[in-house]
C-alpha cells in the first residue's frame, strides 16, 4: 500500500492535478489498484455542472493515466523522464461520478511493445463499473520536449 508521500516520491503531478490519493494494490511493472476520492470542493465542479455536478471523463482518464505511471516507473521516479499518454482506446463511460464518489481504479499492463506500455482501466465506485478503457503510454526525456 502507498499512501499520499510515497505516491509523491513517483509521480510527478502534484495537487490541484493530482488524482490518486491512495494505493491499496500495487505489483510494481504489472498493475495497481487506486483510490480517488471524488469532492464537491475542486474546482471543476463549479461549471461541470454548477446544478448538477459530474466529474468530467477526461479527468477520470487522467486519474487512470496518474496510476499507470506508478506501475510504469517501479524505481520511484526519474526526474529526467515523463510518461506521456499516446492513446486512449475504447473509453467507455457507464454512469456519471458524481461528489461523494470513492473511485477504485484498477490498472493492468498488458502489453509492451518497445518503448510502448498498453494498460487496461477499470474504475468503480462501490463495486459497480462506472468506466472502463485502454490507453498506450511511452517514456520521454524531458530534454527531447523542452529541449
Amino acid at each position: 500500500m502507498l499512501n499520499i508521500n510515497d505516491i509523491n516520491k513517483r509521480i510527478k503531478q502534484r495537487p490541484p492535478f493530482q488524482m490518486i490519493e491512495r494505493v491499496i494494490d500495487w505489483t510494481p511493472g504489472e498493475s495497481a489498484t487506486g483510490i480517488k476520492n471524488v469532492c464537491i470542493n475542486e474546482p471543476y465542479f463549479m461549471g461541470h455542472f454548477p446544478d448538477a455536478p459530474i466529474m468530467p471523463g477526461v479527468l477520470i482518464i487522467e486519474s487512470c493515466a496518474q496510476l499507470c505511471s506508478l506501475v510504469f516507473d517501479t524505481e520511484g521516479g526519474n526526474p529526467d523522464i515523463i510518461y506521456v499518454l499516446l492513446k486512449v482506446d475504447n473509453f467507455k463511460f457507464v454512469k456519471p461520478v458524481i461528489p461523494g464518489d470513492q473511485l477504485v481504479i484498477t490498472v493492468t499492463k498488458t502489453k509492451i511493445m518497445g518503448p510502448l506500455a498498453v494498460f487496461d482501466a477499470v474504475v468503480k465506485v462501490n463495486d459497480e463499473i462506472r468506466s472502463k478503457g485502454s490507453m498506450t503510454f511511452t517514456m520521454v526525456e524531458k530534454s527531447k520536449i523542452y529541449g
